[in-house]
């Protein structure tokens, strides 16, 4: 008799693209530099005082671009961030009021900051189901909100397991020929189970004549299931953009919309996604008025269980009032802090390596845990991996010792990745913002513990969002807002910095 050991599948081999130019520089601040020395350069020959006074202002430009924190970010960049904080707090930006006594018109409840540029649309797919269509108008962009009911991993086989990982992975690889698509995110949402729902379904099914031991026995677990159960919400936002830039007609692109629907939910349910549908206008203003206020959370689905809806519409779905300080957000009922990703997991880790982070935490009011997927066009994952592949293949070459051991490690994970991206592999950019709502700021510092604990499972690398903690919690709803759309930067001219 023999025996066969059990593998474990294990993931990984994500990847940092390098940037082009002079160790940290980037190629703009490379440019800089070999610019600057044939302007010294030339300066020189005319006198030594004259290379000084041309050579101290391009070391004072270009010098800030050698030093980055671990996450990449240049001294710049940390000056753009607090400059930006400052002129906000200056101009009163990082308060809001809204709602019929405040001074914006209207007198309605509309959502703050960068939804407030937000419209909600509405259509019907081929299956006259109604979709909501989140339009930013200001740049172009529609969102599509799909709700799904993830299958849990309990009590399944790790090669079901395998198979789910496999689809999603070809379910992204998709997303790349998705005409138009800007990006997409998935938002899982933790919190604690209300127990609306549990007592809309057994209380009124009691008979009347039922015994009064029955009776007591359901009531109780009515009563107490809600404190040792959760709620989990799972949420998938695709952005599109409208062909090149161009402002089109609402209906056309709706149409559009109603016809890809139904073929992207179909990948998810071969991924694992359960049940999946598009969520109407009324349920994402649901979903984003119970974010800013988690008080009303019961009331939403106690409302939506007894009439089937609530009627709420999006201009009303924000909050009566908002106040970001530097490290939370206040709004409403809740208090909020959000962290942004800075490090993968390095090496190799399990299917269930976001396992704790995605859990309930029993001290958190609320959880969300926002992926963001950047697909990359066949044609650039080709350019970006040869580049990646040729950079490793001259460290390896040109470093010796230990250094030279990473090196060549670094040498295969980029042919692999070559391997597979020529095999039809799809290319991703990938980030994550991780936001936790409690009751009050003195609850925030032991939040700040169970998020390190959680991380640490986990094996990411992440920092607060401070001086943005609004903008964070804005990108962690399921409302299509992708990060990399929102600055005033190129993307092309970020990366070369």
């Amino acid at each position: 008799m023999t025996t066969e050991a059990i593998r474990t599948r294990t993931y990984g081999n994500w990847r940092r693209p390098r940037k082009a130019g002079l160790g940290s520089f980037g190629l703009i601040g490379t440019v800089g530099i070999f610019g600057g020395l044939v302007v010294v350069l030339l300066a020189s020959l005319m006198s030594l005082q004259a290379a000084l006074v041309v050579g101290t202002p391009i070391v004072i430009a270009v010098g800030p671009l050698a030093f980055r924190t671990q996450d990449g970010r240049n001294v710049y960049n940390l000056l753009a961030l607090r400059v930006g904080w400052f002129r906000r707090k200056t101009a009163g930006q990082h308060v809001y009021v809204s709602g019929p006594l405040s001074a914006r018109p209207g007198g309605r409840f509309r959502p703050p900051g960068m939804l407030s540029k937000v419209t909600m649309l509405e259509g019907r797919d081929p299956y006259d189901r109604a979709f909501g269509v989140l339009y930013h108008r200001y740049r172009q962009l529609y969102t599509v909100v799909i709700s799904c009911e993830p299958d849990g991993g309990s009590l399944v086989d790790a090669e079901q397991t395998d198979i789910w990982v496999a689809m999603w992975g070809e379910w992204l690889s998709r997303l790349a020929h998705e005409p138009g698509l800007r990006g997409a995110a998935v938002i899982v949402e933790t919190a604690p189970d209300p127990g609306t729902r549990l007592a809309t379904e057994i209380l009124p099914r009691i008979a009347p004549d039922a015994p009064a031991a029955a009776r007591a026995v359901m009531e109780e677990v009515v009563a107490r299931y809600p404190a040792a159960s959760s709620e989990m919400n799972t949420y998938i936002t695709l952005t599109y953009g409208t062909p090149g830039g161009q402002r089109g007609k609402h209906d056309e692109i709706l149409a559009d919309l109603a016809l890809r629907i139904q073929g992207l939910l179909d990948g998810l349910i071969e991924a694992g996604g359960g049940s999946a549908e598009p969520l109407s206008a009324e349920r994402i203003a649901d979903v984003v008025r119970v974010a800013y206020d988690p008080a009303v959370a019961a009331d939403v689905l106690d409302v939506r269980a007894q009439h089937g809806g609530t009627g709420l519409s999006w201009a009303d779905a924000g909050p009566a009032a908002t106040r970001e300080t530097v490290n939370a957000y206040q709004h409403d009922s809740g208090v909020s802090r959000s962290w942004l990703l800075t490090l993968a997991p390095r090496g190799t880790v399990r299917s269930n390596v976001l396992r704790s982070l995605l859990d309930p935490a029993p001290s958190i009011r609320r959880k969300r845990v926002a992926i963001f997927y950047r697909p990359i066009d066949p044609a650039t994952s080709a350019r970006i991996v040869e580049s990646d592949r040729r950079s490793a293949q001259f460290m390896a070459t040109s470093t010796r010792g230990m250094v030279r051991a990473r090196a060549a490690s670094e040498v295969a994970a980029a042919e692999q990745t070559a391997s597979e991206e020529a095999a039809g592999a799809g290319l991703v950019e990938f980030s994550m913002v991780v936001t936790i709502t409690v009751d009050s700021m003195e609850a925030i510092a032991d939040a700040n513990v169970t998020i390190r604990n959680l991380l640490g499972a986990t094996r990411l690398a992440m920092r607060p969002a401070d001086r943005m903690q609004a903008a964070a919690f804005s990108c962690a709803l399921p409302v299509g807002i992708l990060p990399w759309e929102q600055t005033m930067v190129p993307h092309d001219i970020q990366e070369a910095l």
